[in-house]
């Protein structure tokens, strides 16, 4: 257990692992185990919603539940790009350590059959297991061992390929192995299952909007774990290429009457659906009486896009923070973490404990009293949730592989490294706290905290034969 923390934290973290683990009545109060649902946006901001700072989208369903829980404030995806995040989220391993460190497609970016997922101990903990939505772990065929149910998952109604989420209106999803037709018809754009409809019916956050509220409705009297996992804002980019709008939504709600750009309005609207999709399960929850034994978490797997050429002034989806998906800034990588659990998380909080998309794993597991090797990587925040003691992590750690090669580490909450160009090309040092856009690079004031992170970024990844690091000196050009 905890594999790849230091020597001299493994007994501590042991310790007050083996404590909590130990009080079951204290976490949940209840003979039953907690239901636990995570929900995934994809490519939402950090700051694209109202309790986040948002001042042009209204997201009243998510503002109510921050303040019905807890809001994180300082919480980081796993990667930011959608697959490795994804990757990190199920495997509870940081970037350099977990299956898929990049956006490839095929086996390089699919889960094996040695891989521990959270979904795999909360299924062998008792729990009922599926996920609603965008997977992008594993493709179809029967040699493929990232299929949703070689991973845990009981039941799978969504997209395996991440090319094929990119329509909001697909001629077909996945039903567990079999494909199940829509009502859609789809021009396609490449050889990577995309496309755009010209016949759009039905759009596909509706339909797991509606697969979620099944499943709850019918799990209500087993333990269960709901991975719902939303293809909303994300972009369609064979559409942005075709019709230079990738903003694909049924109608434009409240905000047809803006006199803004299409792609503006559809970049709102998918979040105000998103968002009121959340407050109608919520409402679920409630009316079954659900509520006071289901933790909900909120979230999303990186930082906001530009890719449906809508306008990121107008929005500021990044807040305070520089950079969108594709930087290792935390305009990439810091996201919304909501967790509502009524009555056993106190209601209104804020928190400033940093945690990442791995922290899931370590959190569910002891939620649901699993019998699992909790990897080093992953750090329960069930203390924060109830206003216990927590552990911190000493680092975290982000790569990414695309045009070339870069590494990002977070120290102690508080300083930024981040390298690109070549293994021994010296780290760019951010003190976020006073510096939270990172636009400052303070390596030559504080040389002992750039040596730190300079030898922890030289440490912190495994090899991988799908990922290695590959350096690249020049830039492409865009």
């Amino acid at each position: 257990m905890f594999p790849s923390l230091p020597k001299s934290c493994r007994t501590a973290a042991k310790a007050l692992w083996a404590a909590l683990v130990l009080m079951p009545a204290l976490l949940c109060g209840a003979e039953k185990k907690p239901n636990l649902v995570f929900i995934l946006a994809d490519d939402l901001g950090y700051a694209e919603l109202g309790c986040y700072g948002q001042r042009v989208i209204k997201t009243p369903c998510l503002d109510r539940m921050a303040g019905e829980g807890l809001r994180f404030t300082h919480f980081y995806a796993g990667a930011t790009v959608c697959a490795p995040s994804r990757s990190v989220l199920m495997t509870g391993l940081h970037h350099g350590h977990t299956r898929v460190r990049g956006n490839a497609g095929g086996q390089r970016q699919a889960l094996r059959e040695t891989d521990q997922t959270v979904a795999k101990v909360l299924q062998s903990a008792g729990y009922r297991t599926a996920l609603i939505g965008k997977w992008g772990l594993g493709e179809e065929g029967a040699a493929s061992s990232g299929l949703p149910g070689r991973q845990g998952f009981e039941e799978f109604y969504g997209y395996l390929n991440q090319h094929h989420a990119h329509n909001h209106f697909p001629d077909f999803l996945w039903r567990n192995e079999t494909r199940e037709p829509t009502q859609n018809v789809v021009t396609p754009v490449g050889d990577l299952g995309a496309g755009y409809a010209t016949k759009a019916v039905q759009f596909a956050d509706d339909l797991f909007a509606e697969e979620a509220l099944k499943f709850v409705t019918a799990s209500k009297d087993r333990p269960f774990f709901l991975y719902w996992s939303m293809v909303s804002p994300h972009a369609n980019n064979e559409r942005t290429k075709a019709l230079k709008d990738g903003a694909e939504v049924p109608d434009y709600g409240i905000y047809a009457g803006e006199q803004w750009p299409a792609p503006d309005k559809g970049q709102a609207a998918m979040i105000t659906r998103l968002d009121s999709h959340v407050g109608r399960f919520l409402e679920r929850l409630d009316a079954l009486g659900l509520s006071e034994n289901t933790l909900v978490v909120f979230t999303s797997d990186n930082g906001p896009h530009n890719e449906s050429h809508h306008d990121l002034s107008r929005f500021q989806p990044s807040g305070p923070f520089s950079g969108i998906k594709r930087s290792l800034t935390d305009g990439g990588i810091r996201v919304p973490f909501i967790v509502r659990w009524k009555g056993r998380v106190k209601a209104g909080r804020t928190s400033e404990h940093v945690g990442s998309l791995a922290d899931w794993f370590a959190t569910a597991a002891q939620l649901a009293e699993a019998q699992a090797d909790i990897p080093g990587d992953s750090v329960s925040f069930v203390p924060e949730l109830l206003e216990k003691p927590q552990p911190g992590h000493a680092f975290l750690y982000w790569e990414f592989h695309e045009r070339e090669f870069t590494q990002a580490a977070l120290y102690q909450g508080r300083w930024k490294g981040i390298r690109s160009g070549a293994p021994d090309a010296p780290v760019a040092v951010f003190d976020q706290q006073t510096d939270p856009a990172e636009t400052n690079n303070v390596a030559g004031q504080q040389p002992e905290i750039a040596a730190k992170l300079s030898d922890y970024l030289k440490t912190a990844r495994s090899d991988s034969p799908d990922w290695p690091a590959v350096w690249k000196k020049e830039k492409a050009a865009n």
